[in-house]
């Protein structure tokens, strides 16, 4: 029988990525699964199709071949079919051929016969809490101490969960293997063990103190070097500050996440600092000299230009938050708000009306420039 082209078996071009072959084969081998079509034979045949296709366009060195010669160049150098795979490029597809062994033919094809053997110690969980802190402490850099409660090894039984002096047994449930098989039809399928979940082993004297968690929570006191530049929602990973792993494993990682409190006077939009000052009337049409603030605890003077109007922006280079990465700084944007006199005495109104009537506006009535402009603007 002529064996299909193993692209037309995927459903993928020649030149799709292996990235897509590997989709593609996932697609086909979760479609036609036997536990998803029990006693199909065609399903059973795409299966295998399916599988036999990516034993050989996810291998670079096969698909080099048969790109070039064909399923004749696979054979010349041994490739019978799906009986010759490598079983190292199927990982990641535990999920699909757990228990399938038996039915392609290789026994166990991924080591799962004895799950003690190949299960190893996980890690420690990571942990993540938050931190709030000013926007002084986020521009220039601050050291913090951080409390937390995490779980650390059990001191009683240092961290196995069982009762000194005591030890594993073999699980009853799977006797050891750390599975459960079961028949379905000429199918054998198996399925992690829930009473030991797939250790094979169960402790027979769990540990009084931790109650065979092989943890107990404790307080603790760590102290963080927060960088200058931090933004609100920066993450700070703290190697090896997590959760202890099991049986000797690496402990987990802790994360801090900065909050920063919201600022009475500075705004800030990533590295640049915004905010803005309230200058009298006289002051705007005349110019002068304003002192502006910074988060360096400092101030500096700024020259406002004769007839500054209000809403005006200044732009002070250099004069924001230092980059985290780059270390170089924003700027400084104060936005100028001219403020109107109020509560003016006789003698302040009669000079604003002199004033009115050197600039030839009648106080009496509409301003007739902003009249034309308008309807400028309209028509």
């Amino acid at each position: 029988m002529t064996k299909r082209d193993y692209y037309d078996v995927l459903g993928v071009s020649r030149n799709a990525s292996q990235e897509e072959v590997k989709r593609a084969y996932r697609q086909l081998a979760l479609k036609f699964h036997p536990d998803r079509n029990p006693g199909n034979k065609e399903a059973e045949e795409r299966f295998k199709e399916a599988a036999e296709a990516y034993s050989v366009l996810g291998d670079s060195d096969k698909r080099a071949t048969y790109d070039r010669f064909g399923h004749e160049g696979l054979r010349e150098q041994g490739f019978t079919g799906f009986s010759g795979f490598d079983a190292s490029i199927f990982e990641g597809f535990e999920d699909i051929f757990s228990g399938l062994g038996d039915f392609f033919g290789f026994g166990d094809i991924f080591g799962t016969r004895d799950r003690r053997r190949g299960r190893y110690p996980q890690r420690g969980r990571d942990l993540a809490l938050e931190l709030e802190i000013t926007l002084e402490e986020a521009a220039a850099g601050v050291e913090k101490e951080i409390g937390l409660n995490r779980a650390e090894a059990c001191p009683v039984c240092k961290g196995s969960g069982m009762q000194p002096g005591t030890r594993k047994v073999d699980c009853p449930t799977c006797q050891g293997r750390g599975q459960m098989r079961y028949q379905q039809g000429f199918f054998t399928v198996s399925r992690t063990c829930s009473h030991c979940r797939g250790a094979g082993e169960i402790i027979s004297a769990p540990c009084q103190e931790c109650k065979g968690s092989a943890k107990v929570k404790q307080k603790k006191t760590l102290k963080i070097r927060i960088p200058p530049g931090v933004d609100d929602g920066s993450r700070l990973r703290l190697e090896g500050e997590g959760e202890p792993g099991e049986a000797g494993a690496i402990r987990g990682d802790l994360y801090v996440v900065i909050r920063i409190a919201k600022h009475d006077f500075f705004e800030r939009e990533e590295n640049n600092l915004f905010c803005q000052i309230a200058i009298s009337f006289s002051r705007a049409a005349l110019g002068s000299l304003i002192e502006v603030p910074n988060l360096d605890s400092e101030v500096e003077q700024v020259k406002i230009h004769p007839g500054t109007q209000s809403g005006e922006v200044l732009r002070l280079k250099g004069r924001g938050i230092k980059d985290i990465r780059s270390h170089r700084r924003g700027d400084l944007y104060v936005k100028v708000l001219v403020k109107t006199p109020e509560n003016l005495s006789k003698e302040e109104k009669a000079v604003l009306r002199r004033l009115a009537e050197l600039r030839g506006e009648d106080l009496d009535r509409p301003d007739q420039r902003l009249i034309d402009k308008v309807r400028n603007i309209i028509h």
